[in-house]
């Protein structure tokens, strides 16, 4: 019976460990721990959501803006009446290959604002420019397009919404400050379940401990501590990646050493923050109720919504250098055409 029970409790606890083999690859002097570990099962599945479709050959330049032939065209005006047909068939099949045209527009009148998902298309196009020209410390010239995140799919399938806050319970525990509730989005842990608010939406200071022995109005305990830990654990499983890809392990807190994709994080960071609150969060009176979260918040931008478990989404391939019309604007045409 001994025998038995011991038994059941070794496999109780080995059921939270992922099988071997494992593959390791080294990622800073030897030596000093720094590797990343890669599950490679895992690694194939990630794999094969990040492949890129086959861009439809450019048409140019040349020719009648997109804002003199057709009507209503407030972003892409811009590029020739050719390169905005091939765009917005693109754009289907990035984002609704099921749906078609009619997933934005009023079939019987295209130039109509009508569908509220035109009006949000409209307003994401400009996110995507904004990204491939502002955000260069983040996205450099590979950039972003909206096959990044939706991925053939018309709701980006990670994206994120305000948690309800947990009901004082009569347990004598108080305010659980979101934490043992195990939520997929901190890998099912004891840590608070939504580190995004405080930092992807709000300006929270994102830090460990203090930098002083004794209290001197730094606020940064082991409650806030447990915040950022959240959402490093987020920023993790985003990735595939561990710690050592952004920190070296000497010091998790100093910068000197880190390696350099702690810098791109840090501005990926700030671009989550300025997208949610430039882009996403003034959107919330054109979605419908049954787009939006419990709190009736929007979908949000997190990390994984790019990078959906690779170190670069798409593994660093480029589709911006196929649609450079999405990065630039280009002078406005001398006619447009009437409304």
């Amino acid at each position: 019976m001994r025998v038995l029970i011991a038994i059941m409790a070794a496999m109780a606890v080995l059921s939270g460990c992922e099988r071997p083999p494992m593959d390791a690859v080294q990622h800073g002097y030897r030596g000093t721990g720094m590797a990343q570990i890669y599950n490679p099962r895992t690694t194939e599945l990630v794999a094969a959501k990040q492949e890129v479709p086959v861009a439809i050959p450019s048409p140019g330049s040349e020719g009648p803006r997109a804002s003199q032939v057709f009507k209503n065209v407030q972003v892409l005006g811009d590029i020739s009446a050719g390169e905005f047909t091939r765009l917005m068939v693109s754009i289907t099949a990035w984002v609704a290959p099921d749906q078609g045209c009619v997933y934005c527009h009023n079939p019987a009148n295209f130039a109509e604002d009508t569908v509220y998902t035109k009006v949000v298309a409209r307003r994401m196009l400009q996110m995507t420019r904004d990204i491939n020209s502002q955000w260069t410390q983040h996205v450099a010239q590979t950039g972003v397009t909206c096959y990044t995140c939706h991925r053939g799919q018309p709701i980006p399938s990670a994206v994120w919404f305000k948690k309800k806050d947990a009901p004082y319970g009569a347990n004598f525990m108080g305010d659980k400050a979101g934490q043992n509730t195990p939520d997929p989005t901190v890998n099912l842990s004891s840590l608070p379940y939504d580190p995004f608010t405080p930092f992807l939406l709000g300006n929270e200071n994102i830090r460990v401990n203090a930098t002083t022995a004794l209290p001197t109005g730094n606020r940064q305990s082991i409650k806030q501590a447990e915040w950022t830990y959240g959402l490093m654990v987020h920023l993790s499983q985003a990735l595939g990646v561990n710690c050592t890809y952004c920190h070296n392990t000497r010091s998790f807190q100093s910068w000197e050493g880190n390696p350099p994709q702690r810098v791109k994080a840090w501005h990926g960071i700030r671009m989550a923050r300025s997208l949610n609150n430039d882009y996403m969060e003034p959107l919330t009176a054109t979605f419908p109720d049954h787009r939006k979260g419990d709190l009736g918040d929007v979908a949000k931008i997190n990390c994984e919504t790019c990078h959906q478990g690779a170190y670069k989404p798409l593994y660093g391939a480029s589709m911006l250098k196929d649609f450079p019309e999405l990065k630039e604007v280009r002078p406005a045409p001398t006619q447009v055409a009437k409304k």
